[in-house]
């Protein structure tokens, strides 16, 4: 390529400024289209973990298949086991467990921290490094002395404790101490006492990256050393994920393999692991990081990958229009001697100045677009601070450019440098130059079409998915109904922590136009839920028996307070609030799969939550179910507990019913708290209607992109079937003339266009039904209550498309109808 080819396409771009600025605003549209959307995808999928040789860690997780339990977390007793039996395949393999705390900030008053338990080699199994002081050793995991037993120094004294070790990240480092390294050696100081041993800090920006289900915090200021014992009576209480480092020359499969003679071992041992089909699951860590959220980025990636082929389509035929108007210039130019190549090169040209200026528009509105994506992205899609344009984009973006050059320039170049010199020079009409390419032109409309239709159906179902997730009934009134979490102490005996549990209840109830108030952990849609075990007297001669369901410690008034309908019984009332009291309330769902037939109120279960073994438990309601942790899914039943169950505390996001805009009650309820117990600290305050806009924010995210993705194709298409139909009226222009003289009325002409732009328009919409059919499946997993086949949805598209179709004949052919047969006679 030339400068003199690049000067002189330049110069024939700017004398057609409708053509440049139409076929640039195309490209544009799909360049930054897709290069935003590659950057999703490239942050979220491709780009490596920011651990040391990430290719190497697994995610290691249990699995109980008979109760339908996946992604748990190890014991103490299961993590040890794992770690003995894998050292084959594993150079070290580390346990990690988060939760929320109030500790004093800088000035006194309390500030949230998020804080981490680890196993010892945890950060030397990551590649973390200690920038000072110095990395967790084995001496600081070491279990705490166990004290003196019946008949054996019973006397004696208990043995001191083992003091706490702590690594402090450098963020927290940094706000909390101000940079002061005089903290290292010593406790963090806490309310009540002083905490763990501060003997390092962590590099900046140490993340910890596990998909949002796991409920694990992503950056923990405080990583405490677990002091792990070995001990089969607590094999039940579960604290950890598994995070390993591959051998060298290990694969993950070999991995799970070897993780599974482990789990057989655990159910030959043990009679829970055994009944419960305990199995163990080795995943590689990018790929378990993004399993959730990777269909619906691939589906977006292949539909703007649709958008910019249509893109690429339009102005393919822009160009196909072009180079028919030049017949004549090019056909005179090869007559002097111009050769094949020249002319091919020159055409090529303008395609590549056209995708210049296009893939430069593309990218300023791409970098628009992603700081779009990132406001509007759902809470599960993991690593948005990874999400630019950087070189592996800018490199997409370069290849998608002569990818598209490929697409729209190379073959309307090599059709105009083959003129058939001698019918166009001989020709004398103003439209010769347009009586040929009329086949490809409608080829690539028909592939336009065929493309957009597979991209209104894809949009089509999210509208549906997006209705019908608006009309489901969540088993409780969001309205009026202000959340939030407390942190901070509430005393150390159970009567103390029930006595300040009432207190806050009391002075929140007193506040003006609050009409409920309760607490309960977990709370509806702000994650945390976890399955405890549940059965019959079956399940008393057979432990198979024991099934899985989701449990919640609640205070007296919490179906009150969320409006979860009471189906029968009655709820829990403030003397059920006691240790002693066994009294639960089940969901119906469960009522239904324990008590088939039956009214539940009245009988028993067997609940495993206090100790190793399970205890009876009477239920006394059964309300609607509600839907915990999805608004999509139902989830799994619900079992509800008194908070005084477990003796007090437990229970600790709140939820205040109001009379109107719970916002308008936030500064209240602070003062109201801090008038109670200075140190208890709120956070995550929230109108409950913010968390049921969250779980809508996936389906919302997807229908946003491949709705606006529809509609621009929509556009181009409509854009090209315009734009094939314009040029067949002035190719026909004699003859619609011919037909008008000797006696065709206007309506004929105007049926006759409107036909050709239907029947290209139907023969798109029959390939794109089969291409949707197929391609529509890969959607599933973002689809609510509709099936990706949903025969109402490509009946509707199919219609909306026509009618574009119609819209888009419709100006063309009242044009050809309204042409004077003299004028159209004189152009023969």
């Amino acid at each position: 390529m030339r400068l003199g080819d690049l000067t002189f396409a330049a110069r024939m771009l700017r004398h057609a400024p409708v053509f440049t600025t139409t076929a640039v605003i195309t490209l544009a549209l799909g360049m930054g289209a897709s290069t935003a959307i590659f950057s999703v995808t490239d942050g979220v999928l491709l780009k490596p973990l920011p651990y040391e040789k990430p290719r190497e860690l697994v995610v290691a997780t249990m699995e109980m298949r008979k109760r339908n339990v996946k992604n748990w977390l190890f014991s103490n007793a299961d993590f040890i086991d794992l770690r003995n039996g894998t050292r084959k395949v594993f150079q070290e393999i580390a346990g990690v467990a988060t939760g929320r705390g109030s500790l004093p900030g800088r000035d006194g008053t309390p500030e949230q921290v998020h804080f981490a338990l680890v196993t010892p080699n945890f950060f030397r199994t990551v590649g973390a490094h200690v920038v000072m002081g110095r990395d967790f050793n084995d001496a600081d995991g070491q279990p705490q002395p166990i004290p003196p037993q019946a008949g054996n120094n019973l006397g004696a004294p208990a043995p001191p404790p083992f003091p706490t070790i702590a690594i402090l990240s450098y963020e927290y480092f940094q706000r909390r101490y101000g940079g002061d390294t005089s903290i290292l050696g010593r406790p963090i100081q806490r309310a009540g006492g002083g905490g763990p041993v501060v003997v390092g800090i962590l590099a900046p920006g140490f993340e910890l990256l596990f998909p949002p289900a796991a409920n694990l915090e992503v950056k923990p200021d405080i990583w405490t050393a677990a002091r792990v014992p070995y001990d089969n009576a607590t094999r039940n209480s579960v604290i950890f994920y598994g995070v390993a480092r591959l051998k060298n020359g290990v694969t993950a499969d070999q991995a799970q393999s070897q993780a599974e003679v482990v789990a057989a071992q655990l159910r030959q041992n043990f009679i829970i692991e055994r009944t419960a089909d305990v199995h163990i699951n080795v995943e590689p860590m990018d790929r378990y990081l993004v399993a959730s959220v990777r269909p619906t980025i691939l589906a977006l990636m292949g539909a703007v990958i649709f958008l910019l082929l249509i893109a690429c389509a339009n102005v393919a035929n822009l160009m196909l229009v072009r180079m028919s108007l030049r017949e004549h210039e090019l056909a005179i130019r090869v007559s002097l001697g111009g050769s094949w190549w020249r002319l091919v090169r020159q055409n090529l040209t303008e395609a590549v100045l056209l995708a210049g200026f296009g893939t430069a528009c593309g990218l300023a509105l791409a970098w628009l677009g992603i700081r779009e994506l990132i406001a509007i992205a759902p809470a599960n899609l993991p690593r948005l601070d990874s999400i630019r344009i950087d070189m592996n984009v800018l490199l997409f973006t370069v290849g998608a450019a002569l990818a598209s050059i490929a697409v729209f320039g190379l073959v309307p170049a090599i059709r105009a440098a083959r003129p058939n010199v001698m019918t166009i020079l001989r020709g004398s009409s103003r439209t010769s130059g347009l009586t040929g390419g009329g086949f490809l032109r409608n080829c690539v409309v028909v592939a336009e079409v065929t493309l957009c239709f597979v991209l209104l159906i894809g949009s089509g179902l999210m509208i549906r998915s997006f209705i019908a997730l608006q009309q489901i009934n969540p088993g409780f009134d969001p309205h009026d109904l202000l959340t939030f979490r407390l942190l901070g102490p509430i005393g150390t005996t159970p009567d103390q922590r029930a006595a300040t549990m009432r207190d806050i209840r009391q002075h929140l109830s007193a506040i003006p136009g609050v009409q409920n108030v309760t607490a309960s952990t977990p709370f509806p849609l702000t994650g945390g839920f976890n399955p405890i075990r549940w059965g019959t007297s079956e399940a008393l001669a057979d432990n198979s028996k024991f099934q899985a369901v989701d449990n919640q410690i609640v205070l007296p008034g919490y179906f009150e307070t969320l409006r979860t309908p009471l189906l029968s019984g009655r709820t829990f009332t403030e003397a059920d609030n006691a240790p002693n009291r066994n009294l639960v309330v089940i969901d119906r769902l469960l009522a239904q799969k324990a008590f088939p037939g039956q009214n539940a109120v009245g009988k028993r279960i067997l609940i495993r939550v206090r100790s190793p073994e399970p205890e009876w438990v009477e239920i006394i309601g059964v309300v609607e179910h509600q839907r915990d942790v999805s608004l999509a899914e139902p989830g799994r039943e619900q079992i509800y507990f008194m908070d005084g169950f477990l003796r007090h505390g437990f229970a600790n996001i709140w939820g205040i019913r109001t009379s109107g805009d719970p916002s308008r009650y936030a500064e209240q309820v602070r003062k109201t708290i801090a008038g109670i117990n200075s140190h208890l600290l709120i956070t995550e305050m929230l109108p409950m209607q913010e968390h049921v806009l969250k779980a809508q924010a996936a389906t919302r995210f997807s229908l946003l992109l491949i709705g606006a993705f529809a509609f621009i194709s929509a556009l181009l298409a409509g854009v090209g079937l315009y734009g094939v139909l314009s040029t067949l009226v002035r190719q026909r222009t004699a003859e619609i003339g011919v037909r008008m003289a000797i006696g065709a009325a206007p309506n004929n002409i105007f049926g006759l266009i409107v036909g050709n732009g239907l029947r290209l328009s139907v023969a798109g919409i029959v390939l794109g039904v089969a291409a949707a059919f197929g391609l529509t499946r890969l959607m599933t997993s973002m689809l609510v209550n509709i099936k990706p086949s949903d025969p109402a949805t490509f009946a509707f598209m199919a219609a909306l498309f026509l009618a574009i179709a119609f819209l888009a004949s419709w100006l063309p052919a009242r044009r050809a109808s309204r042409l004077d047969p003299t004028t159209a006679l004189r152009e023969t």
